[in-house]
């Protein structure tokens, strides 16, 4: 789908180079058509010499020469970007922003009338091609933009459409949620450890443990409180463990922290 299509991704950090490497990986994209931009010539240099793309200094080279345009720069410089390619944009390409909490309508009020955008959320599970990412579309991006921004993101993971009014929960819950849940594995690990396993036997299981827990909840499709309480036998350990998560206000305090970063989510172009 993308063989034929030229990329410039502007801003090639984590996020960025994540997805070039996992649309290289998949064969969905050839080298030669990928090129890449960074603020310094020695991460330029980097980027091509490992993943063997084109790379440039020149946001301005890479946009005006793409078929997609992906946008991976923080926030507070997805306007200077703008400002810089807005003059070689056109109605024919495509630019797919994962700045976090950069709206379309905020994006398309900087570039040309007519140039389609779509709005992506992806997480660093993107990494090991376990992401997840969730794309929303702009004023002019049509079912086969989206279909390719799918596309794209389908090569680090699973990919969800989303109307851009939830982008922000989306990314309190799913682009912060690994931070939560490692939180979650460092805990159990340590629990393991004060019941006397191994340390790096305990995080293998508390790790393997929550790999195949959301494993469950996605390939059964069943609700979380149904596999929970398949889990849990009548006089059981595991519902003496339950109780004390729920006395020490676990789940609430998970919905907390979801809360509190979309909130913050909400607050990132102006901060």
């Amino acid at each position: 789908m993308l063989k034929d299509l030229k990329l410039a991704v502007l801003g090639t950090g984590r996020i960025g180079e994540t997805l070039i490497s996992g649309l290289l990986e998949s064969g969905v994209v050839l080298p030669g058509n990928v090129t890449a931009t960074a603020g310094h010539a020695e991460r330029v240099e980097d980027v091509r010499a490992r993943l063997g793309i084109g790379g440039t200094l020149s946001n301005v080279m890479a946009a005006e020469a793409a078929d997609i345009v992906l946008l991976s720069v923080k926030p507070r410089t997805v306007p200077v970007v703008l400002a810089e390619i807005a003059g070689v944009l056109q109605p024919h390409q495509l630019l797919i922003s994962v700045a976090a909490s950069v709206s379309t309508s905020f994006i398309e009020a900087l570039i040309p009338a007519a140039v389609p955008v779509v709005r992506a959320m992806p997480n660093t599970p993107c990494l090991l091609k376990k992401g997840m990412t969730a794309i929303s579309a702009g004023r002019h991006a049509t079912h086969e933009h989206m279909d390719l921004a799918t596309f794209i993101f389908d090569a680090v993971g699973r990919t969800v459409v989303v109307d851009e009014k939830h982008m922000d929960a989306v990314t309190g819950l799913s682009a912060s949620g690994p931070a939560y849940i490692y939180v979650v594995i460092e805990s159990l690990a340590e629990a393991g450890v004060k019941v006397g396993l191994p340390r790096d036997l305990a995080t293998q299981l508390a790790a393997q443990t929550v790999v195949g827990a959301g494993s469950m909840v996605l390939e059964t499709r069943q609700h979380p409180a149904q596999l929970k309480d398949a889990v849990t036998t009548p006089a059981g350990c595991t519902i003496d463990g339950l109780l004390e998560l729920e006395a020490g206000g676990l789940r609430v305090t998970l919905i907390n922290a979801v809360v509190m970063a979309t909130r913050r989510a909400g607050e990132l172009v102006d901060s």
